[in-house]
Formats: structure tokens, sequence, C-alpha cells
């Protein structure tokens, strides 16, 4: 199996976390659609609740990267490190982006 290079993993990652989000919220709030509940307001919620998943999605889980960590600190390959926080940071930049966009699209932020 060929190993995917770190800048291609760093865009999916970002990716990802950002689907995971948008679908996970617009689908989610098909329940509340059909149960009369508010729309706009359930996918609001749903798309804070779901921000934490989308990264740990993003990165493959959280055992790999607790191993690179170890890898890096007990054996010093920073370089795994740095790569692992990038990758984090990629995801954490996907949820955002998502959870902008649901913000703006349900313009929750606004009060009357």
């Amino acid at each position: 199996m060929k190993e995917i290079g770190f800048f291609p993993t760093f865009i999916e990652s970002y990716f990802i976390a950002l689907g995971v989000l948008l679908g996970g919220s617009l689908i989610g709030s098909l329940a509340a659609f059909l149960t009369g509940q508010p729309l706009l307001t359930t996918i609001y919620r749903l798309s804070s609740l779901l921000r934490i998943w989308a990264i740990v999605s993003a990165i493959g889980g959280t055992f790999d990267t607790f191993y690179t960590f170890e890898r890096g600190i007990f054996q010093g390959e920073t370089k795994d490190i740095v790569k692992q926080l990038l990758l984090i940071i990629s995801a954490l930049g996907g949820a955002q982006t998502g959870a902008l966009l649901i913000k703006w699209l349900t313009q929750e932020y606004i009060s009357s």
C-alpha cells in the first residue's frame, strides 16, 4: 500500500472535518423537520455538538495521534509531532469553517 504524503493528508483533514460538521448538522436536522422542531435552531445546535467529533474523525482517531506524540517525545522524532499538530490545526480549521457556514446559514447569532 502506497503511503500518502503529508500535504494531501493535510488538505483531506480540513475537508473531512468540514464535511462531517456540515453533513452531520444538515442530515441530523431532518429529525427536527420530521418532528416539527425548529429546523434552523437544531442545525445550529448540532453544529456546536458535532465540532469535536468532526476533529476526531478528521485526524483518524485519537490513538494514532497519541502514539505519534509518544514516539516524538520519547524517541526524539519532533518532525512527527509537528506534522500531527498541523493535522490537528487543519481539522480545527475545517470544523471552524463548517460552524461559521452554519452560523451564516441559520443566522442564529442575530437577536431580534
